[in-house]
């Protein structure tokens, strides 16, 4: 409780620090005789300690600002020191052993030893000058010096000691307070990525399975033949059905916060391509090579067909054949979707092929759309295949 208040109340401190240099002062100033000489003639003790006591109440003052100004407070000490050994009287004085402390404590270790040296040094020099000019006596210039030196040791060693336990202290909080921000930015980017990556999925079940669902209600309700309707709305309600079951299961995991992440399972491309064909669009997909692929590697491909063929569906309706190419023998893998529906617009990308380019890019893949001329779209996605470390990095980070 009394180190809490002495933090809290530092002005108070300093005063109470001022009184107790002060007060050693005043009592032997005391104790005085009633005359006192001067320079041979007897004057009463009052006029002999005035000036001691004056100079060392100035001195006293300074110590308020000793935190703030350590080093100009220690100097000032010094030259009262230096005054005390003019003075008829002596006096006692704690003030050098006080400022030595708070030059340790708020400055360093170095700067107190370093003024401490010089200081001392400075008294020594002067103490000589005076007793050879018979100023003083050598027993009391020998007194005045050792005094000073033994407060100013006794304040240093103190000083050095708390003022290191006090910056390691500092230390130690200042890096907690890093940690606890980098922690904090840390979670943020995390939270960031993952509703990026749960906005992508979502958007991709649902753009795709809407589009599907779209196209196959609108052609049930143009046709004519009752059995293509029925087929049609059939294919829709699976289509549904089966978007609402992969958002169930994406809803579950995030419910379940404690539960293990499992990858998500691969989607077979010939998946969208079918539901493309029922949806009365012409596509042909086309594969080179063996589809054997890392799980995370796997699934991105099937989600790339997938969001190619839903972006073909939407925005051209009037596209007449839609050609699917998977190169899984290329190196890079090679996925490339190609219609001949092109139509001029914004040059928006639009939040899927965005997710698209991230997802190319998170396994150190590339992804370009554009017209290319002659009525054709071009979507064209490539992807490193991984080694099995790596692929299980890609697949935890997923």
């Amino acid at each position: 409780m009394i180190r809490r208040f002495w933090a809290r109340h530092p002005l108070f401190a300093d005063i109470l620090i001022a009184l107790f240099c002060l007060l050693p002062a005043l009592a032997q100033a005391a104790t005085y005789g009633s005359t006192s000489s001067i320079d041979g003639n007897q004057v009463t003790a009052a006029v002999a300690w005035t000036p001691a006591v004056f100079a060392m109440i100035a001195t006293c003052v300074l110590l308020v600002w000793r935190r703030r100004w350590p080093m100009a407070v220690f100097i000032a000490s010094i030259v009262v020191a230096a005054l005390y050994m003019l003075l008829t009287e002596p006096v006692a004085s704690f003030l050098i052993a006080v400022t030595a402390y708070t030059l340790a404590v708020y400055r360093s270790a170095r700067a107190c030893w370093t003024a401490l040296g010089i200081g001392i040094g400075a008294l020594t020099l002067l103490a000589v000058l005076l007793s050879l000019t018979g100023a003083i006596t050598w027993a009391t210039s020998i007194n005045a010096v050792l005094g000073e030196v033994v407060l100013g040791l006794i304040g240093a060693l103190i000083g050095v000691n708390v003022g290191n336990r006090k910056r390691y202290i500092e230390a130690v909080l200042a890096r907690s307070r890093q940690l606890y921000i980098e922690r904090d930015q840390h979670a943020q980017l995390a939270a960031a990525a993952e509703r990026e990556r749960i906005a992508r999925e979502m958007h991709d079940i649902v753009s795709h399975s809407l589009t599907v669902v779209v196209a196959l209600s609108e052609g049930a309700a143009a046709t004519g033949d009752p059995d293509r309707a029925r087929d049609a709305s059939l294919a829709a309600a699976h289509t549904a059905r089966s978007a609402l079951a992969e958002m169930r299961s994406m809803l579950g995991v995030l419910r379940a916060g404690d539960a293990p992440l499992e990858p998500a399972a691969p989607i077979d491309p010939a998946e969208p391509v079918a539901a493309a064909r029922s949806a009365g669009f012409t596509v042909s997909l086309v594969t080179k090579g063996s589809p054997e692929l890392p799980p995370a590697v796997a699934f991105a491909v099937g989600r790339i067909v997938q969001e190619g063929l839903t972006n073909a569906m939407r925005h051209a309706p009037k596209t007449t054949a839609i050609e699917v190419r998977i190169d899984y023998a290329a190196d890079p893998l090679m996925i490339e979707i190609v219609n001949d529906g092109a139509t001029t617009g914004t040059d928006d990308p639009g939040f899927g092929l965005r997710g698209l380019a991230e997802r190319a890019a998170h396994l150190g893949g590339s992804f370009r759309s554009g017209a290319v001329g002659g009525g054709r779209w071009v979507l064209r996605a490539e992807l490193p295949r991984p080694s099995a470390s790596s692929a299980t990095q890609a697949e935890d980070a997923s």
